[in-house]
């Protein structure tokens, strides 16, 4: 397995803390959330990591190379145009093998999933795409078929869908959790890397001829630190 941490993003929602530091580079229990992060990926068997970079993107750079990893760690560079999540998997996954499913992991996400038995799951139902997901209370809301399959995408704020393929059957709505392995041949669907574009429109239109499925856990064992306060709610849980 590879991965790619995502971590370029301008941590807007963790202000002040990333007034003068990305959101990466900021601590909870002493350690940074890259540091966690890829120490998280390491354990679970990733053996290269790509992290892509932009806010204070040569202090990142300047960390990433003068710290000694327990796999290989490669910068996938952003700092001239943030390129959003869909543009952003699509060339830090050119820095890796091609050959192997990638492990997209928010840089901002601590959890407990078991993430060997997401990679498990993912192989032995053959999914182009396996995201991981749960029961929460969320503005945004991803919309599986009765397979747990992938079918269309819901804000619940203005009410605005959509779809891959309408289904027939009911459907549930479950809340994304910003982690999710990719097959390299759906990395290979995704629009070119030179312009900023999101995933999941993306991932809409791969679920139209391929599965994408779901990886449902438990919502206690998942947090997400994008908020002073949220980062203080860390403490001691993981």
């Amino acid at each position: 397995m590879e991965a790619v941490i995502l971590a370029a993003g301008l941590g807007t929602r963790l202000r002040p803390l990333t007034d003068e530091r990305p959101k990466a580079l900021v601590e909870t229990g002493g350690r940074t959330l890259l540091e966690i992060c890829i120490g998280r990926l390491a354990a679970e068997g990733a053996r290269r990591i790509a992290v892509n970079v932009h806010h204070f993107g040569n202090m990142m750079i300047d960390y990433i190379h003068s710290h000694e990893w327990p796999v290989e760690v490669v910068v996938s560079d952003e700092r001239d145009l943030l390129l959003n999540t869909g543009a952003g998997v699509k060339l830090a996954a050119s820095l890796l093998s091609g050959k192997e499913p990638v492990l997209v992991h928010n840089v901002d996400i601590l959890s407990h999933i078991p993430l060997q038995a997401m990679v498990e799951e993912h192989l032995s139902k053959s999914n182009s795409v396996t995201l991981a997901v749960s029961e929460r209370e969320t503005e945004r809301q991803l919309i599986f078929d009765l397979e747990a399959k992938l079918c269309g995408w819901h804000n619940r704020e203005n009410d605005e869908r959509l779809w891959s393929v309408q289904p027939n059957d009911n459907t549930r709505e479950l809340a994304f959790s910003g982690i999710w392995i990719i097959e390299p041949d759906a990395i290979a669907q995704l629009p070119p890397a030179d312009h900023p574009y999101p995933i999941i429109p993306e991932l809409l239109k791969i679920a139209n001829h391929s599965r994408i499925g779901a990886f449902e856990h438990r919502s206690d064992d998942w947090l997400d630190v994008g908020t002073p306060a949220k980062l203080q709610m860390a403490s001691g849980r993981f």
